[in-house]
């Protein structure tokens, strides 16, 4: 499935629905590695605080893969190579399209700095994933782009890093990632979410929050779990059925 065939209604709802509710539908199917481990919003290494009710980060991936350095391939000079594919990813990565990098979980060296990402941004990117740091990463946090990573990385990419292919499958952070796959990011954490099940899992999503909400008004009021969630009493039906119908849910 293209991202053309993506209906517009299902990016709304991702852009709402909590990463760990999209982890749970995911289980149902049987797919159970889609998140992204170990990287987090970049604002969190300088006490950013989440915006409660902030829309997610939403795109489909566009991919960069880096891959071990060997030194006498990786030297300052290569980035006055145009053709660099670091720099390349930066320019190609389409409007609207998460950049998922490869780093290979080390974040020893950095995947890129705010000058890259600023451009990224400039371009209309959606957002940038590493499971490896960026440099920079206080001014990236300043940015009107989300950016996830593992923590804060000084040494440029050459240290460690040779970017070596665009837009393949990769895995980052021990998640497959394949070119138009969804991205979609919280205040917790990032999942991948496969292009031909965007639109079910979308309206799967848009049903289980509207239940977790009412779940948690029921708990916040004194109610037990057992029986409500998951919901495996009558009662429990009916009040949410007349819950959804008060609160246009």
């Amino acid at each position: 499935m293209s991202s053309t065939d993506i209906a517009a209604a299902s990016i709304e709802i991702l852009k709402k629905a909590s990463v760990a509710t999209l982890a749970t539908a995911l289980y149902k199917r049987g797919l159970r590695n889609q998140v992204i481990q170990d990287v987090h919003p970049v604002g969190r290494d300088h006490g950013k605080k989440s915006v409660p009710g902030a829309a997610n980060m939403v795109g489909p991936a566009f991919t960069l893969r880096y891959m071990p350095a060997r030194e006498d391939r990786n030297t300052l000079a290569e980035f006055q190579n145009p053709q660099h594919p670091q720099r390349q990813a930066i320019e190609q990565c389409p409007h609207g399209h998460v950049l998922v990098m490869d780093s290979r979980k080390d974040a020893r060296a950095a995947s890129a700095g705010d000058i890259l990402i600023t451009r990224l941004m400039m371009r209309g990117a959606a957002g940038v994933v590493t499971d490896g740091g960026f440099r920079d990463s206080d001014s990236i946090t300043e940015l009107d782009m989300p950016a996830y990573h593992h923590r804060p990385a000084s040494p440029t990419n050459l240290t460690l890093h040779e970017a070596i292919d665009i837009n393949v499958p990769i895995g980052c952070g021990d998640a497959t990632v394949f070119p138009g796959d969804y991205v979609v990011g919280d205040n917790d954490s990032v999942i991948i979410v496969p292009a031909h099940l965007v639109n079910e899992l979308a309206q799967e999503a848009r049903e289980m929050t509207a239940y977790e909400d009412f779940v948690t008004e029921q708990v916040k009021k004194g109610a037990t779990i057992i029986g409500l969630y998951p919901c495996t009493i009558d009662e429990h039906r009916q009040a949410f059925e007349k819950w959804r119908k008060e609160n246009n849910r």
